[in-house]
């Protein structure tokens, strides 16, 4: 059983694999690996959605934990946290409407929005796990 404490890591976890499933899906479609870039991306959305569970779930139990430090750290924490923030709440309905034109089969309207979604998605997820490395383990923070 996964305990509170615990959330902020598996959180961080599902952001690292959802990057993952990202770029394994579009080397995919670049090589032509329609069916494995399908899955990956299925994949990628299916551990972002784990992954806003998770995180909901947390702040709902737990609470914002506030960052402890006042020196140079401070400011690029936010602009990464602010930043990453932003982007997630940007991104959700456009990974809704890419599914949707690919599961449609309009994958002329697909690609136009997977242009902007998908460095923006990639970003989500790199600066999600950078934002626990910095809150939990660089500036030592217990997730308690």
């Amino acid at each position: 059983m996964i305990v509170v404490s615990q959330l902020p890591a598996v959180n961080a976890s599902l952001n690292a694999l959802t990057g993952c499933f990202l770029v394994a899906g579009f080397v995919a479609i670049k090589r032509g690996r329609i069916t494995v870039h399908r899955n990956c991306m299925v994949a990628a959305f299916a551990t972002s959605m784990a992954f806003l569970a998770c995180y909901l779930t947390y702040h709902a139990i737990h609470g914002a934990t506030p960052f402890p430090r006042h020196d140079w750290s401070r400011p690029l924490y936010f602009t990464i946290l602010i930043s990453h923030t932003i982007l997630a709440v940007v991104n959700l309905p456009a990974i809704f409407a890419a599914l949707y034109f690919a599961a449609k089969g309009r994958f002329s309207a697909h690609a136009r929005v997977t242009r902007l979604l998908w460095p923006s998605w990639i970003y989500v997820s790199v600066t999600g796990v950078l934002v626990y490395f910095m809150l939990y383990h660089w500036f030592c923070v217990s997730p308690s």
